[in-house]
C-alpha cells in the first residue's frame, strides 16, 4: 500500500473575480445551510456571475484560479483537476448533491468532470480534503458540488404570474474560433411553482499557440439541455424534478496522435504523436426528484429533511487507429464502449439535540454496467474481444451516515462525525492479463469512517478552526477488471487483489473576515494508504503551502493573488515483486500563482480586471516516469510560465451586458503540468448577455 504524508499552510479569500467580500451560506460542508465562516473546513465558492466574467469554459477550467489545486487536461475536451495533490476518482463530484462518481472510473486524470454543462452551473462548492463522512467513497483531496440554476420561483411575487430569460454568447478567437451558446427560459407562479429550461450549444474549434501552431483536431462540439420544475407543496417544503442531457463528439486524445508535432520549449523536449487516431464520444444524463423543506415548529424534532431518488446514464466510447506507433501490435484498430446505469437513493435529515444539532441519513447507488470492445487488423480479419472493463457487472455502495455539531457556547462548536460504509463489487465477463476468460466473482468491503472538527471564534473577524478527518475509497470496477491504455501507450490492468484506500488528515487553521479583507490560513497533514495502482504497493507523502488574499482597497479597487507549492515522494516497487525505489510524485504542483488588479466604475456598470498566472518549471520527476509519459511531460520537467490576461465588462442597458477578455497577451507557449497539449495562445473572448 502507499502511504501519504501531505501537509499545506494556506491562506483563502472568500473573493474571485468580481465576487464581493462576503459570507455566502454554503451547504456541501455540513449539508446544512452554514455560514462560510462558520465552516471548520478549508472552503471554497465560484458563483455564475465569476465562471461568466472570467470566461472559463469548462467545470474544470473554473478552478484554474483556486490555491492548491491545478487543472490539468489530457486534451482539450477533458479536464482533471488536481486538489491538494489527488486527481479522478480520488476527488467527488457532485451535482446538486448528488453523486457523480461511479465504478467505471479509472485512475490517474480523466475526463468525466467535463460531461456537466458549465452553462447550467449556479454556483460550486469545493471542499478540500473533506466529504467521506457525508458523503462517501473517493473524497480524499476534496469534494466538488455544482449546483445547478433554478427559477428562484419562491422570491417572485407571490401569487403573480412571472415570465423570463436569458440568451448568452461567446466567440473565441485562437485558431480556429469556437462559438458557445445558451438560451434558457423560466416562468411560474410567485411563491407556488417555477420552471427552468436551458439549452447549450458549444462548437469548440482547433486551437493554437506561437510555439506548435495550430494543433489540429484539438476541437469538438458539445450539446447540453436541461430542464428542471420546482413546486412548493406547502410554504416550507419544495418538490424539484430536474434533469440534464450531455453530448460530446469526436474528442480527440491529441497528444497521442500524429496531428502532435511535439514541444520544443527552453531545452525542454516534449515528444511527439504517432498514433493514427484516438478519440472519445461522451454522453451522460442525470434525473432526479427531490422532496425537501423544514418544520416551522420549534419544538420539532425533525427541523430539517431532504430525500432524493436520481437516476444515471452514461455512455463512454474510445477509437484507437495505432498505426505509427513503434510497436502497433497486430491488431492496431481497437475499440471500446462502456455503458453505465446509476440508481440513487440518498435520505437526509436535521434535528436539533440538546446543544447542538444532529444531520444523519444514508445514501445508496447501484450501477449496472455494460461493456464491449475489440482489436483487428486493417482488413477487419483476426479479431478478438477485448473488455474495457468487467461485462454485465453490478456495483452496491451503501452509507449511513452522522454528524453532531455541539455549541456550548457562542463562541466554541465541535463538529463530529462517524459513517458506515458497504460496497460490494460483482464482475461479470473478463479476461486476465494472459487473455483468459475469467469466471465471474464478488468482493465486498465496509469501513467506518469518522471525522472531530472544531470551531472557535476569537472575535467578530477571526476565528480558529482545525480537527481529524478519515477518507476512504472503495476498490470498483476499473480497480478489479479494468483494460485500458494510459500515458503515451502504457496498457494499464486491474486486480482483483486490490484493497481499499484509507486517509487520514489532520488540519488546524486560522480565518479572518472583514468588509474590505478576507483570507484563510490552515495546515493540513494527510496520511493514508493507496491502491491507485493495482500492482504496485508504497509508501509516500505530499506537502505544500497555499497562500491567497484579497484587499478591497476602496469602492473602486480590488487586490488579489494567491500563490502555492507542493512537493512529496513515493516508494513503489518498478514492477510486481520488484525491489522498492524512492521517486518524486510525477504531479506536484511547482510554485505558481496570480495577482490581479480590478477596477469598478462608480456606477458599477463597467469593470476591468489584469491578472498575471506563473508558474515555475516543474522538474522532480525520474527519468522512467518521463519515458512512459513522454507526450505530456517534457525532458526536464515541464517549463515554466508567465502569463497576463484582461478581463472587462459593460452592463450597457439594464438588459444587455458585454464582456471582453484578452487572454495570454504575449501568445507564450506553455502548458500546466501532466497536460496533454499547450495552452490557446492569444486568445480574444467577445461575450454577450441579453435577459428579459
Amino acid at each position: 500500500m502507499k502511504h501519504f504524508l501531505a501537509p499545506a499552510i494556506l491562506l483563502v479569500p472568500a473573493i474571485t473575480m468580481g465576487q464581493d467580500l462576503l459570507d455566502p451560506l454554503v451547504v456541501t460542508s455540513t449539508r446544512s445551510e452554514t455560514k462560510l465562516t462558520d465552516v471548520p473546513y478549508t472552503t471554497s465558492v465560484l458563483d455564475e456571475a465569476i465562471l461568466w466574467e472570467s470566461a472559463r469554459r469548462t467545470l474544470p477550467e473554473a478552478l484554474q484560479y483556486t490555491p492548491g489545486v491545478s487543472v490539468q487536461k489530457t486534451g482539450n475536451g477533458a479536464g482533471s483537476p488536481f486538489i491538494r495533490g489527488f486527481t479522478g476518482r480520488q476527488n467527488l463530484l457532485l451535482v446538486d448533491g448528488v453523486r457523480i462518481n461511479n465504478s467505471t472510473f479509472r485512475s490517474g486524470p480523466v475526463q468525466y468532470w467535463n460531461t456537466i454543462d458549465s452553462l447550467t452551473i449556479d454556483h460550486l462548492e469545493l471542499i478540500k480534503s473533506q466529504g467521506s463522512v457525508l458523503y462517501g467513497s473517493d473524497a480524499v483531496g476534496g469534494t466538488l458540488n455544482a449546483f445547478t440554476k433554478s427559477s428562484d420561483f419562491r422570491n417572485e411575487t407571490e401569487g403573480q404570474a412571472y415570465y423570463g430569460g436569458s440568451a448568452d454568447y461567446q466567440f473565441r478567437s485562437n485558431g480556429d474560433g469556437s462559438h458557445i451558446g445558451r438560451l434558457e427560459t423560466e416562468a411560474g407562479i410567485g411563491g407556488k411553482f417555477g420552471f427552468l429550461l436551458g439549452i447549450s450549444s458549444k462548437d469548440f474549434g482547433d486551437i493554437e499557440d506561437s510555439d506548435v501552431g495550430l494543433m489540429k483536431n484539438t476541437g469538438y462540439s458539445e450539446q447540453n439541455i436541461d430542464f428542471r420544475f420546482d413546486w412548493a407543496v406547502t410554504p416550507d417544503s419544495t418538490l424539484t424534478f430536474a434533469s440534464y442531457y450531455l453530448d460530446q463528439d469526436d474528442i480527440w486524445r491529441w497528444h497521442r496522435t500524429r496531428y502532435n508535432p511535439g514541444w520544443i520549449e527552453d531545452g525542454h523536449i516534449a515528444a511527439p504523436g504517432r498514433w493514427a487516431a484516438n478519440t472519445n464520444d461522451q454522453e451522460h444524463s442525470l434525473t432526479f426528484l427531490r422532496y425537501a423543506g423544514e418544520n416551522p415548529q420549534a419544538d420539532a424534532f425533525i427541523k430539517r429533511w431532504s430525500a432524493t431518488l436520481s437516476f444515471q446514464k452514461t455512455d463512454d466510447s474510445e477509437f484507437q487507429n495505432r498505426l505509427g506507433d513503434p510497436a502497433p501490435g497486430s491488431r492496431p484498430i481497437r475499440g471500446s464502449n462502456i455503458r453505465t446505469e446509476t440508481t440513487g437513493l440518498d435520505l437526509s435529515l436535521e434535528s436539533p439535540v440538546g446543544p447542538g444539532t444532529l444531520v444523519y441519513g444514508f445514501d445508496y447507488y447501484h450501477d449496472s454496467v455494460e461493456s464491449s470492445g475489440y482489436q483487428r487488423n486493417l482488413a477487419n480479419t483476426n479479431g478478438r474481444e477485448s473488455l474495457p472493463i468487467a461485462d454485465d457487472s453490478k456495483y452496491d455502495l451503501f452509507g449511513a451516515f452522522a454528524q453532531y455539531v455541539w455549541k456550548p457556547v457562542d463562541q466554541f462548536e465541535l463538529t463530529g462525525g462517524l459513517r458506515y460504509t458497504y460496497a460490494q463489487a460483482t464482475l461479470g465477463r473478463f479476461y486476465n492479463a494472459a487473455l483468459v476468460a475469467q469466471p465471474s466473482t464478488s468482493s465486498d468491503w465496509e469501513d467506518l469512517t469518522g471525522s472531530l472538527r472544531g470551531l472557535y471564534h476569537l472575535n467578530d473577524t477571526w476565528s480558529l478552526y482545525g480537527g481529524i478527518s478519515e477518507a476512504f475509497r472503495a476498490p470498483n470496477l476499473d480497480d478489479l477488471s479494468g483494460n485500458r491504455t494510459s500515458q503515451a501507450s502504457t496498457n494499464g490492468l486491474g486486480s482483483t487483489d486490490v484493497s481499499p484506500e484509507h486517509y487520514l488528515t489532520y488540519e488546524i487553521g486560522t480565518r479572518h473576515s472583514t468588509e474590505r479583507t478576507s483570507f484563510n490560513a490552515a495546515m493540513p497533514v494527510a496520511l493514508g494508504s493507496s491502491t491507485s495502482i493495482a500492482s504496485n504497493d508504497g509508501d509516500g507523502y505530499i506537502y505544500g503551502v497555499e497562500f491567497e488574499g484579497a484587499w478591497k482597497i476602496d469602492e473602486q479597487w480590488t487586490l488579489s493573488g494567491f500563490a502555492a507549492w507542493q512537493d512529496g515522494r513515493t516508494t513503489t516497487s518498478a514492477f510486481v515483486g520488484g525491489p522498492l525505489i524512492d521517486r518524486p510524485n510525477t504531479r506536484s504542483l511547482p510554485l505558481s500563482g496570480s495577482v490581479a488588479l480590478r477596477w469598478t466604475s462608480p456606477g458599477k456598470k463597467v469593470w476591468v480586471e489584469g491578472r498575471v498566472l506563473a508558474a515555475a518549471t516543474e522538474d522532480r520527476i525520474t527519468a522512467a516516469d518521463q519515458r512512459a509519459d513522454n507526450q505530456r511531460i517534457p525532458t526536464g520537467g515541464t517549463p515554466g510560465y508567465v502569463v497576463t490576461s484582461i478581463y472587462s465588462g459593460w452592463q450597457a442597458t439594464n438588459n444587455l451586458e458585454l464582456t471582453c477578455g484578452l487572454e495570454n497577451l504575449t501568445d507564450d507557449g506553455y502548458r500546466a503540468h501532466g497536460s496533454g497539449q499547450n495552452e490557446p495562445g492569444f486568445n480574444a473572448i467577445l461575450g454577450a448577455k441579453v435577459t428579459w
